[in-house]
């Protein structure tokens, strides 16, 4: 399991982006929100839509969930 997060400042298109610990492309830790340990980032990004329905995974470190 993996730890997870999704950036409180969304991108320019509107999307909030889910992270991982350790992604290169991690947002600074006061604009970052935990989500929790899962087993896979869609159910992180699941999360994540809760509180930011426009949520997306990081192309970097949660591609699979990631939608352009």
């Amino acid at each position: 399991m993996k730890d997870y997060y999704v950036n409180k400042n969304a991108q320019l298109n509107g999307d909030h982006e889910v992270h991982t610990t350790g992604c290169s492309y991690f947002p600074a830790y006061n604009n970052a929100l935990y989500l929790g340990k899962f087993n896979t980032c869609y159910e992180a990004v699941a999360e994540a839509k809760k509180t930011y329905p426009k949520s997306n995974g990081c192309y970097y470190c949660s591609n699979a969930c990631h939608t352009s």
